[in-house]
């Protein structure tokens, strides 16, 4: 895969949802298969890279990202009072397919986001052509009892930092910017990367505390689900051999449950896939989309 020229054009829209709107922006030719990817907890449109989002257009698909309620220019409530529930979310995902006109799509889910890529694939499967689930875990139990949180991100939890001063651009950037570091692979933490895109984050999020408090209130509050619904849809599990935060057993469990290829990224902690990983995770979505000879899963 050769490197892509810089620049993305995008087509923006704001969706009306349950409570408000969704800031969603689509790339990539109307009449290729649709992918969706909904990002982790306290992540707006901009942790899904440009560049990335460049490339699997450049592959032939539709690729669609978008502001989570409390990110962005989407909905927000005040921190400590989410106005929506996990089934919101879910609904909103609905919702912002909708409105790009996709029947159906891959939807790809990091963390968080792959624990309502699961959901959303139970409760609506006639909307889900393929599922990529990366860096998550199993939203019900497989029957393995999986291992929690390694000692350093257990501690994290039991000491939290003290929150900086939201309205300050940089001790909110620092923060964030600390905050994921332990979560990275030894090796795959940018820094100045990630500086940028928080700051970036920063200066489009009227709200930044509202994320980083509500998000972690109603991320148990999605509905019951049994993974059996999956099984059937073509799916994909990628997971960072090095992750703190969901070992590498809850991919292996999970793609066991599904029956589904698991692609383990050699180092990657808790984090969307590195550069250096783009040509084999591109390339395994885009077969995953392209499905059985002669199908066009996906497509709008």
């Amino acid at each position: 895969m050769t490197e892509r020229e810089p620049g993305v054009q995008w087509q923006s829209v704001m969706v009306e949802v349950t409570g408000g709107v969704i800031a969603a922006q689509a790339t990539g030719s109307p009449t290729n298969p649709v992918i969706l990817l909904i990002g982790g907890a306290t992540w707006s449109r901009d942790w899904w890279a440009e560049d990335f989002c460049g490339t699997l257009a450049d592959q032939g698909l539709r690729v669609i990202r978008y502001d989570t309620r409390d990110t962005g220019e989407s909905t927000w409530s005040p921190p400590g009072e989410p106005a929506y529930t996990g089934e919101d979310l879910i609904r909103d995902a609905v919702a912002i397919l909708d409105a790009f006109d996709a029947r159906t799509a891959t939807i790809a889910g990091l963390s968080m986001g792959g624990g309502i890529a699961q959901e959303i694939a139970a409760l609506h499967p006639d909307r889900v052509a393929a599922l990529v689930l990366m860096s998550t875990s199993p939203v019900s139990h497989t029957g393995v009892d999986l291992p929690g949180p390694s000692p350093e991100v257990a501690a994290l939890f039991a000491n939290a930092p003290p929150e900086p001063d939201w309205s300050d651009r940089e001790s909110t950037v620092s923060w964030v910017v600390d905050g994921e570091r332990p979560y990275a692979g030894p090796g795959y933490f940018d820094e100045a990367a990630v500086r940028d895109l928080v700051a970036r984050v920063w200066d489009r999020t009227p709200s930044m505390a509202s994320a980083f408090t509500n998000h972690f209130m109603i991320a148990s509050s999605g509905p019951s689900v049994d993974l059996n619904a999956l099984r059937g849809i073509p799916t994909l599990v990628v997971h960072g051999s090095a992750d703190p935060l969901f070992p590498p057993a809850h991919g292996r469990a999970l793609a066991a449950a599904l029956d589904a290829p698991l692609l383990m990224l050699d180092g990657v902690g808790h984090q969307t896939s590195p550069r250096t990983f783009w040509p084999e995770v591109v390339t395994a979505i885009v077969r995953l989309t392209e499905g059985p000879p002669g199908s066009h899963k996906g497509a709008p």
